[in-house]
């Protein structure tokens, strides 16, 4: 495994350099590092790396958060909370209907299998989203109106929506009994319990760090292993209660921001260091999860429906954000960072196939054909706009 992850990180690096060099998001060219060393084509990485790739990108994500978390403000919040609450569900439900719709008469497949994939491609990708945001937070691009901020905030609530419903869709589908309105409850209770304990982990993580005033690098590693928790406190509970592990990291950062600015840029500095290692596995490892012939399969009729369902989504996104303050290439910004699809698709892709569902070969296709439509593109286009379009203070 040693040697798998030398050649991932060497080579991730490179492709790093090159893209940026080409003034392309570093990221593509990570994706298509772990897409070409992958399983799927010259199956490079070693299978005990393939193994841990959940374990590493979720460990990944969690750097990521938690830096999110240490940016996000009080005032930007109030200032962007309503119009990032209709961003976590309007754009998935637009995007879903249209699949919904269109893809029984392009794929030949049935309303509620139509409609499980829908709930699939719906996710918005937090792995891609929320370092770009994060970036332009660091050069101050966009953050006097908030914009990064809302689609933050927005892309996380997003998954925990959409989780939900697809599970909700696939227990329909297989005749496990599932209460829609119970089943339903668990997009605020998730979003709640996880904001409420990511809070109190928070706390106690700011009152511990003050009174035995632990260096940087420590808080660091303690602030990481203590999210690695959060997530597995939420697998251990998810058959009893719903808890957002994610918004939970993202809260534990909010809330030490809150208690104490000094404590919470030392630790994004050191999280920025950290970020430069876990970035590389993070999108290698996802790339390394494409299928490439499961993608060829789903032809140029999967690409044709994943382009018009972009078009009901983006236009969910437009109303969301149509009577803010934000002005038209703003707005147009918002809608081109709500394009990318990689970290739900991956995750959830395959199963509807594992559980049985009569058109699963075709929704993973689909599935994986999004990750590779829009996954880069989308990465390019909020790096494009954004640099351009976006207010820099």
């Amino acid at each position: 495994m040693a040697v798998s992850l030398a050649f991932v990180v060497l080579l991730g690096l490179l492709a790093d350099y090159l893209f940026r060099k080409l003034n392309l998001p570093g990221l593509v060219g990570m994706l298509l590092v772990g897409i070409l060393c992958g399983p799927y084509v010259f199956n490079i990485m070693q299978p005990e790396l393939l193994r841990v790739s959940a374990d590493l990108r979720m460990v990944a994500l969690i750097v990521i958060l938690l830096r999110a978390g240490l940016e996000l403000r009080r005032d930007t919040l109030n200032r962007v909370g309503k119009t990032a609450l209709l961003m976590s569900c309007v754009p998935a439900i637009f995007e879903g209907a249209v699949i919904t719709l269109l893809a029984p008469k392009f794929l030949g497949i049935t309303y509620l299998e139509a409609a499980i994939l829908g709930a699939i491609l719906s996710a918005v990708s937090p792995a891609v989203v929320v370092p770009l945001m994060i970036n332009f937070i660091d050069q101050k691009r966009g953050t006097k109106k908030g914009i990064p901020t809302l689609i933050l905030g927005a892309s996380s609530v997003d998954d925990v929506f959409v989780i939900v419903v697809f599970s909700i869709l696939l227990g329909m589908y297989t005749g496990f009994h599932t209460n829609i309105f119970v089943k339903l409850l668990e997009i605020p209770e998730s979003i709640i319990l996880g904001i409420i304990t990511g809070a109190a982990t928070g706390y106690i993580l700011y009152r511990i760090f003050v009174k035995y005033n632990l260096r940087a690098t420590k808080m660091t590693i303690t602030i990481i292993a203590v999210s690695v928790l959060l997530t597995w406190l939420e697998d251990i509970l998810r058959d009893r209660i719903a808890v957002s592990a994610l918004l939970g990291v993202m809260t534990v950062g909010f809330i030490i921001l809150e208690k104490r600015e000094t404590i919470a840029h030392k630790i994004s500095q050191k999280l920025a260091k950290v970020w430069i290692f876990a970035e590389i596995l993070l999108f290698v490892l996802v790339g390394a999860q494409v299928n490439i012939k499961v993608a060829w399969n789903a032809g140029l009729v999967g690409a044709f429906l994943v382009f018009v369902a972009l078009i009901g989504r983006s236009i969910g996104t437009y109303l969301c954000v149509l009577r803010t303050e934000l002005n038209f290439k703003e707005r147009l910004f918002c809608v081109i960072s709500y394009i990318p699809k990689a970290t739900v698709q991956a995750a959830i892709g395959a199963v509807p196939l594992e559980a049985g569902v009569k058109s699963g070969d075709i929704i993973l296709a689909v599935a994986v054909l999004s990750i590779l439509l829009t996954a880069p593109l989308g990465a390019i286009g909020i790096m494009s706009t954004g640099n351009r379009w976006l207010e820099k203070e």
